[in-house]
């Protein structure tokens, strides 16, 4: 896939005034520079923070964030008061920002001087003055924001702003989606059907149809060079059946070619998410499978089945948080429980779609194994076991009606309990936090969707920074979930969010 934070900025903006006179002032730039600097040289955070400069009056500081919110470069605004900002100044620029905020409560300085502090140090290194006027001004005018505490040469501290610029880069990701879905939702299905018209005043993202014989159009154009490339990456990446490169050829030849078709026609629409319907698959001669399955892991593209593009949605998002770092995102779902005593465990997979990006025990088998649903010819698949991860996550969204829910439950991959030898699908084995019982009662009561992306790359972090930026309720499960305090947790956030909804 693309880098998605390539050419990409989080800009720098601290706080200060000027009461403290030209020699102050000359210091907290310098100080400023030298952290910033620091931080882009640990590697630990993904996109490049550009420092300002330092902003002192209230025209200053509204310029600052108009322009952050009009640059499609920058993703994403870190504030800090290196002395004492007047909180008034800041009102006319927090209400035209736009983009992301982190509040940071650092200082230059790691220890107390305490033989030489004196009123000059004092007045330059106020940050835990100021950024408490700060802070009062943000809360006051409901701003939401991260907030990193600590100093800024502890690693712990870059971990949580290069994980909050993850988020920042799926909300762009969000901003800039076009979900292009061939054919509409499964008939009868509640979960998958959603507000469209709202997910792109909430997201930004395009969620719009093509007809399913258009790709049909974009298939039939694919040049058989195209095809072979793809087929011999195939043979590189996957153990490919012998039968498919034999005897059944031409179904692998009719896989890559749709495959080929659909990034294609993605590419021309500029769209980087998609879904399908294995109801309404027009003229094409297998149902994607392989190719499904490789939008994600090879375009970082989000995709789901059964014209669930909530869930598309989602995966795309988890993509692009989690590009660079080992794992992925992709479609999933809840298919079997393991009540074994010790062993409570939770099976996911889906028909053909699940993705080789979230990694997997052994080298993906390319396979063609018959459907019974579709109606078409026998598709081609990649079947594969998830790998181990512990703190992965699977995160759901639902249309709530008047609002989208996003429910996450932390879990930990684990190998399955045996071969699973005849089941012709990727799959992934997890123990559910906290339990299977609790995670499971609390999903129900939640109202969560079947359908999840589950990230083995980012964790419950990235996708709580998501949903404070993208300002939608989100539920979580986790090692501390108790059913009683999560239904009291959920009955507070629907009022919450009703309210806040009608503001």
């Amino acid at each position: 896939m693309e880098n998605p934070f390539e050419g990409k900025e989080i800009w720098f903006g601290v706080g200060s005034q000027d009461l403290y006179g030209e020699d102050t002032l000359r210091q907290v730039a310098a100080q400023s520079a030298e952290i910033v600097d620091a931080w882009n040289k640990t590697g630990r955070i993904p996109v490049k923070l550009v420092l300002k400069p330092t902003l002192k009056s209230s025209d200053g500081i509204k310029r600052f964030m108009v322009e952050a919110s009009a640059d499609p470069d920058c993703i994403g605004v870190v504030a800090w008061m290196h002395t004492f900002s007047p909180a008034k100044m800041w009102i006319r620029g927090l209400e035209a920002l736009t983009k992301p905020l982190l509040q940071l409560n650092t200082q230059h300085h790691f220890e107390i001087p305490w033989d030489t502090i004196d009123m000059d140090f004092m007045n330059l290194n106020q940050s835990a003055h100021g950024d408490r006027e700060f802070g009062y001004i943000l809360t006051r005018m409901g701003v939401p924001r991260k907030i990193v505490v600590g100093h800024y040469t502890d690693p712990q501290v870059a971990e949580q702003i290069g994980t909050w610029a993850r988020a920042c880069a799926g909300w762009d990701a969000a901003q800039n989606m076009r979900v292009m879905r061939w054919g509409d939702n499964m008939r009868n299905v509640a979960v998958t059907e959603g507000d469209k018209t709202e997910a792109e005043r909430v997201f930004g993202t395009q969620v719009n149809t093509w007809a399913v014989n258009e790709l049909v159009s974009y298939v039939d154009k694919v040049k058989d060079d195209q095809v072979k490339d793809l087929i011999e990456d195939y043979k590189a990446k996957y153990d490919v059946a012998p039968e498919l490169l034999d005897k059944r050829y031409d179904s692998l030849f009719t896989a890559a070619k749709e495959e080929a078709g659909m990034v294609n026609m993605m590419e021309d629409y500029g769209a980087t998410a998609a879904v399908d319907n294995f109801e309404d698959l027009g003229t094409l001669s297998q149902l994607p499978g392989v190719g499904a399955q490789r939008l994600p892991s090879e375009h970082g593209y989000g995709f789901s089945a059964e014209g669930d593009w909530k869930t598309s949605m989602l995966v795309r998002i988890g993509s692009v948080m989690g590009a660079g770092l080992d794992g992925g995102a992709s479609l999933m779902e809840d298919y079997s429980y393991n009540f074994v005593q010790g062993q409570e465990e939770i099976m996911g997979s889906h028909m053909l779609e699940v993705s080789p990006s979230v990694g997997s025990m052994a080298k993906p088998k390319l396979e063609i194994h018959p459907l019974g649903i579709g109606g078409k010819a026998d598709p081609v698949r990649l079947v594969f076991s998830v790998a181990p991860r512990r703190d992965a996550v699977v995160v759901s969204m639902a249309d709530m009606r008047e609002r989208f829910r996003l429910v996450m439950n932390v879990v930990d991959v684990v190998e399955p309990g045996g071969s699973l030898k005849v089941l012709p699908t990727a799959r992934a084995l997890w123990k559910p936090q906290p339990s299977l019982k609790v995670s499971a009662e609390c999903w129900l009561r939640s109202g969560a969707a079947h359908h999840t992306c589950m990230t083995t790359s980012v964790g419950r972090e990235a996708w709580e920074d998501f949903a404070r930026i993208a300002g939608v309720e989100l539920a979580v499960i986790d090692q501390d979930t108790t059913p009683d305090r999560f239904e009291k947790d959920m009955m507070m956030e629907e009022i919450y969010h009703r309210l806040d909804n009608q503001r």
